[in-house]
């Protein structure tokens, strides 16, 4: 009882020292939350986390400064300040138009079906309008049933269930599927069923659907292959005959030893392929023909090469290259990641919508009015196949459909508006306009939900203010002291004429630098050096690929392989990128000493640099004055002592 009772109190103390005022600047306060939040956003590893923390401190009080006087000249009502928070705000506000318990369900789900691809088999019975639609149902009901009943004679129920009716249930194969081949309404239904076991018949506009689980396999995840392709199309038997023969003796060269990517230059018919050895994109579960895709996942080892085999598009001789197995942990921060962005872009996130819609209707104070729905079909026609404005019973274009609670409405004009742009078609049959309403009335309420955003989400609130702030901060920045700096050529002068002994060169040297687009070019380019050509005339060869700066470097600014004794004349050893394979080396004109003073031109850089900081300084001793800071060390104490670093 005694240590629940310590506990209660210390984790009390905790909250209210970071709900207290940290520290003040003028008539403003930040509090240690606030500050805290903006630590651990930030913070770097340090050896001296007190240090690293007063440090901060002293960061976080000039940004407060440097912001609030940006504040007090108005710099957030400029246009282009404007412009950039109102772009910034719709990058993101999407961010926070979703319900996160239900997204983060959907994710789950997905992971979890992730890990299982299901064999599917399917039937299909056309909607065909001319056939009794009761019928239509009554006989794939009647399928249904019995495949359900009696998994295992599903052949002879089909072949007796289109024996004697002149209207015939169609059967597929899907082959194996995994989470996101299929719309989500079927996935749901797939996912759902036992090995071998069939659902009831799904409705659809064209038709009635059955699925069957005939089977379930440890996901393979995706596979990158190349393949050689021996086109010929279904039902050139002849063809076909001299392809197999040709695939036969091009697997005979591939198992003597004969490389499969110039057999693919030179045999295969694939043309997005074959100049590239016949590799082919990363590829998963229901992307490709299922008999393709069984033969490319039963190669289990990087480098085995099928026997070739037969498709309808002809045959094929494929070889693995490599596997990305699907993550069996939700600790694969990428793959969830991943994950996350098909949900969002996948129509099942509609799901989560629907369920945030209803949550904030009640919210935004969303009300309904009260109007008639045939009045306001005619105004809709007339204006979308005369473009004229009637009024029908008591609805015309001022007419209010519905309103919020910060005292917005939305009219009839906004619903016509919003017709004309979803091209729909006018006339007799008005059941599209309800369809449309209610996406209306959706649409709606998210753009007045998302125009109050910041009332309602703390998170999107801080993350306005954030981007605001550092907006001001950058403009602030460059009027005080980056504009100005770059500008005062006479303070310029002065701080360096001031400043002189701290400009001076550490080991130098003149130099041409050359970046080149491959170590091929760079040899090419240091032999015509050798053969005394000018570095000019070397560009000049080869302006596309050769690219040159001469200037004065320390040396420790020379791209060099290993350490090195620079000389006069000396040509490096090109500098290779991993990355790109781009090379850069150097052509030595003349060496300098160490502690060489630097000129006013050669030392502006550094001048601006810390012109700039002076000018900063300055300034900031400036704010200081205008918004004194006082710091409460009490409260800075209890956050050295709670704060996890």
């Amino acid at each position: 009882m005694k240590k629940l009772f310590l506990a209660v109190i210390c984790s009390s103390f905790i909250f209210i020292s970071y709900s207290q005022t940290l520290f003040t600047y003028g008539n403003h306060s930040v509090n240690a939350d606030e500050f805290l939040t903006a630590f651990n956003k930030n913070k770097t590893a340090s050896p001296d986390s007190v240090q690293a923390l007063r440090d901060y401190l002293d960061l976080y009080i000039k940004f407060k400064l440097k912001v609030q006087a940006a504040k007090d000249i108005h710099l957030d009502t400029l246009p282009s300040m404007k412009a950039d928070l109102q772009n910034f705000r719709t990058q993101i506000q999407d961010n926070y138009l979703d319900d996160d318990k239900e997204v983060n369900r959907l994710v789950n789900e997905a992971f979890e079906r992730s890990q299982k691809d299901v064999h599917v088999v399917y039937y299909f019975l056309n909607n065909n309008q001319t056939a009794d639609s009761d019928n239509q149902f009554k006989m794939i009901k009647n399928f249904a049933g019995k495949l359900r009943s009696n998994e295992k004679n599903d052949v002879e129920i089909f072949a007796k269930a289109n024996a004697n009716s002149a209207i015939k249930i169609q059967k597929g194969d899907a082959g194996y599927v995994t989470v996101f081949s299929l719309p989500y309404l079927f996935e749901n239904i797939v996912y759902s069923l036992n090995p071998g076991e069939s659902s009831l018949p799904v409705e659809t506009k064209k038709g009635w659907y059955v699925f069957k689980n005939i089977g379930e396999r440890k996901a393979v995840g995706k596979i990158t292959i190349a393949q050689i392709l021996f086109a010929v199309p279904e039902g050139f038997d002849q063809q076909r005959a001299g392809a197999k023969k040709l695939a036969d003796s091009v697997y005979d060269a591939l198992m003597n030893g004969s490389d499969f990517a110039t057999l693919a230059k030179e045999f295969s018919d694939d043309k997005n392929t074959y100049l590239n050895g016949g590799v082919m994109p990363e590829f998963g579960t229901a992307k490709y023909d299922s008999v393709f895709e069984n033969h490319a996942f039963s190669l289990k080892k990087n480098g085995e090469i099928s026997r070739p085999f037969e498709t309808k598009f002809g045959y094929h001789i494929i070889k693995r290259i490599s596997g990305t197995p699907v993550p069996d942990s939700k600790s694969d921060e990428a793959f969830i990641y991943n994950l996350k962005q098909e949900v969002l872009k996948d129509s099942r996130i509609e799901v989560a919508k629907q369920k945030f819609l209803k949550e904030i209707l009640p919210v935004i104070g969303f009300k309904k009015d009260n109007v008639n729905e045939d009045n306001l079909w005619q105004v809709s026609d007339s204006s979308l196949m005369s473009n004229k404005n009637i009024t029908a019973g008591n609805v015309n274009e001022s007419t209010v459909l519905f309103s919020f609670n910060d005292h917005k409405t939305v009219k009839v004009a906004d619903w016509i508006v919003y017709l004309q742009h979803s091209n729909v078609v006018a006339g007799s049959d008005r059941s599209s306009y309800k369809s449309l309403f209610d996406q209306f009335i959706k649409a709606s309420a998210f753009s007045n939900y998302a125009s109050r955003l910041q009332n309602y989400n703390v998170a999107f609130k801080n993350q306005i203010e954030e981007f605001k702030d550092g907006n001001m901060l950058f403009e602030i920045m460059q009027q005080k002291v980056w504009n100005k700096a770059a500008a005062d050529t006479t303070g310029l002068k002065n701080f360096y004429n001031t400043h002189k002994e701290k400009y001076f060169w550490s080991n130098s040297a003149d130099a041409i630098i050359f970046s080149c687009s491959d170590k091929t070019v760079a040899d090419n380019a240091i032999a015509q050096l050798r053969r005394r050509k000018t570095w000019r005339e070397v560009v000049a060869d080869n302006p596309t690929q050769i690219q040159a700066d001469s200037g004065r470097y320390e040396l420790g600014q020379i791209p060099v392989i290993d350490r090195t004794m620079f000389r006069d004349g000396l040509i490096t050893l090109p500098v290779i990128n991993k990355t790109d394979g781009t090379a850069v080396f150097a052509q030595i004109i003349k060496v300098y000493a160490d502690h060489e003073p630097r000129n006013f031109q050669d030392a502006k850089g550094l001048v601006i640099n810390d012109y700039q900081n002076y000018l900063e300084e300055k300034w900031v001793k400036e704010l200081k004055k205008k918004y004194p800071v006082k710091i409460n060390e009490k409260v800075f104490n209890s956050l050295l002592h709670n704060t996890a670093f």
